[in-house]
């Protein structure tokens, strides 16, 4: 099947990836949502979404360069008994894969679901609102006193449950991770930073997880070839890059309101536009 290519639209998807990834708002489901909007009007699936977020998880690896090499040398080093397993990093690097466990697992046991059924219009917009004022008591009442260097086994299997809610549009990898986080008495910053950390294993393997069947298969994601949807990937990691720095400093001295009422208001209009048929669930 022949699919007539809008490049401008893979251009714009790209953009959003990349606004969107890091931020507690869902990119997943602004894909969703957006893909109704432009010519083909149409949702641009889960292949897509995976795909294009090796892009912006790339810019977190460029980003947390130094600190990823710093933990993946202690973490080989915690395996040959040359650094102790209590090392801060070494710990690091045993918390993420811990962490990842939970949304692989969930991931390929649901995937059809998270392929079909959930990507559902009306549960995009009942996650987003939802999940929107669980952040808001999350930020409200979160002790924010712990630091990453007080990041228990235990927390890191909730952590990781929390970024598996994600396989569902509109909860948010980030928004889900962080949530928890202050939740657990994490500082904004602290939950912000390991929720990047954390996601770097699932979205590379999810990503490249897709790829790979695209590349076996048609050739196409979703109504998207391959070149197009690079080029989505490309633009993702540059916009994502600078999204990172904005954010973490920008939570470093603000609270999360202002993306609790966007959530909300996103998923109340949502509501409106499915109700009056504007868009299709």
């Amino acid at each position: 099947m022949v699919f007539t290519v809008n490049w401008f639209e893979v251009a714009f998807l790209g953009l959003v990836q990349g606004l969107t990834e890091f931020l507690p708002i869902s990119s997943s489901a602004h894909l969703r949502i957006v893909g109704q909007f432009l010519p083909n009007a149409s949702d641009p699936g889960a292949a897509f979404t995976a795909i294009t977020q090796l892009g912006t998880e790339t810019a977190v690896v460029v980003y947390f360069w130094r600190d990823i090499v710093r933990i993946v040398k202690a973490w080989f080093g915690s395996l040959r008994g040359k650094v102790s397993k209590q090392d801060p990093d070494a710990r690091m690097g045993w918390l993420v894969i811990l962490g990842s466990i939970p949304i692989i697992a969930l991931g390929l046991v649901f995937q059809d679901q998270i392929e079909t059924v959930f990507r559902s219009m009306w549960i995009v917009a009942t996650m987003l609102i939802v999940f929107g004022l669980i952040l808001a008591v999350a930020d409200a009442y979160g002790k924010q006193e712990r630091d990453l260097s007080r990041l228990t086994y235990r927390h890191g299997i909730f952590y990781g449950l929390a970024q598996a809610l994600a396989l569902i549009p509109g909860v948010s990898r980030s928004g889900g991770t962080i949530t928890a986080g202050l939740l657990m008495g994490y500082t904004r910053e602290a939950a912000a930073r390991y929720s990047f950390l954390l996601a770097i294993p699932a979205v590379f393997g999810s990503g490249l997880y897709q790829l790979y069947k695209v590349v076996s298969a048609d050739g196409l994601t979703g109504p998207y070839g391959l070149p197009e949807t690079a080029l989505a990937t490309v633009i993702a990691f540059v916009v994502g890059y600078i999204i990172i720095g904005w954010f973490l400093k920008f939570v470093s001295t603000n609270s999360y309101r202002l993306f609790v009422w966007y959530r909300i208001l996103l998923g109340l209009a949502l509501y409106v536009l499915l109700g009056f048929g504007v868009i299709s669930a």
